[in-house]
């Protein structure tokens, strides 16, 4: 039985080693940069109501350099940058300011649109400026599936091409799934597709009703269990990461099933769940608009600030919104009460989507607080 003087003993013990990530109060992990919300593609959950030109008010290239010097000025480590849009490629200067980036010594990833911009040239052209890793998004396990969700027909086509110029010219891939009530007969197969594909990571990101993705349907609670109890089974076979977006909940399923097997807490904390506990949005996580808004994430869209008028490294460690999310102890509902919480800390955005709240619980989760004390 998991009590939740276990779970408090560990974290104690991480922050005595200094080895704790729980809290990321000084710098996020990771800052993505929608760079426009340009793009070719019509998807059916588009948190950013992604259109075919680019917004006259976007960062302008200085704005945008800027930026990237601030980004560099959080220190060491230096949060990893994804490059995001819509697609990234939309906007003409898109490698300059790549260049830029890879000048001043950024550790970058990107995030493109699977259309077929994404030639083998763009792939040697992403390794020769320092990109690390990409992420394609791949929805269905059939081009019937993906296609209807991405609305352009080709576009699995082209997912599945680029995933292997990415695996050829030595870029570590991401693979991006969309679980919603309407996907989740089959990941199964999706997965059994992701498992060809050379991968480092399976991302599995839990539908939050903002943007175009209002007209789908979030799983239940207790389907969205039974998936993280299936997703824990999976990670223990995959060749690659397995992971969640905007489900940290899986993070107490995984736990909780790893210490019910006898793994101890220090080889725990070197898992991948280990070594994710306490990231959620705000937390470790920090967002940029095209226009220069801050956000805790792109699906909690409250406004912290803007890069035209104040620094990144200010909003993130000094801003009301963003100082609330990592107090964990301000939660309300079952969220605040929660042994894990911690470690999960739930959804922000999906708890602002439903109830307004960034501080309430997470209603994605269906645990109920104390279950594993005995």
């Amino acid at each position: 039985m998991i009590r939740a003087t276990d779970i408090q003993g560990s974290q104690a013990d991480s922050n005595k080693r200094g080895r704790t990530r729980f809290v990321y109060s000084q710098a996020p992990l990771l800052i993505y940069w929608e760079l426009t919300r340009a793009c070719d593609l019509a998807c059916r959950h588009c948190r950013a109501g992604a259109v075919a030109k680019r917004d006259p008010e976007e960062l302008t290239i200085a704005e945008a350099r800027e930026l990237l010097e601030r980004v560099r000025e959080f220190g060491n480590p230096r949060p990893r940058l994804v490059l995001t849009g819509g697609d990234p490629l939309k906007r003409s200067d898109f490698f300059a300011l790549l260049e830029c980036g890879a000048r001043l010594g950024l550790r970058m990833s990107v995030a493109p649109s699977g259309t077929n911009a994404l030639t083998r040239e763009v792939f040697r052209r992403f390794k020769l400026n320092g990109v690390e890793a990409i992420s394609l998004s791949l929805d269905g396990s059939t081009a019937e599936k993906h296609d209807g969700f991405r609305g352009v027909p080709g576009c699995f086509d082209w997912t599945i091409e680029a995933a292997r110029l990415a695996r050829e010219e030595g870029i570590e891939l991401q693979i991006n799934t969309l679980v919603t009530a309407e996907t989740a007969a089959d990941l199964p197969e999706i997965y059994l597709s992701v498992s060809e594909l050379g991968v480092r990571r399976w991302s599995l990101f839990y539908l939050i009703a903002v943007g175009r993705g209002r007209v789908l349907t979030e799983v239940a609670p207790d389907r969205c269990e039974a998936l993280h109890h299936w997703l824990y089974e999976v990670s223990k076979e995959a060749p690659f990461t397995v992971a969640t977006t905007e489900a940290p909940h899986f993070r107490r399923v995984a736990l909780t099933r790893m210490r019910v097997e006898g793994i101890p807490w220090a080889k725990i904390r070197e898992t991948p769940v280990g070594r994710g506990s306490g990231i959620r949005d705000g937390n470790g996580i920090m967002f940029i608009s095209h226009t220069g808004d801050i956000y805790p994430s792109g699906f909690l869209p409250l406004v912290a600030g803007n890069v035209r008028s104040a620094h990144i490294e200010e909003v993130y460690r000094e801003s009301e919104i963003f100082r609330r999310i990592r107090q964990t102890g301000g939660f309300k509902g079952r969220c605040g009460l929660c042994e894990f919480r911690e470690i999960c800390g739930g959804s922000r955005a999906r708890a602002y989507a439903t109830y307004g709240d960034y501080l309430a619980e997470d209603p994605a989760c269906s645990y109920r607080p104390g279950s594993y004390c005995g």
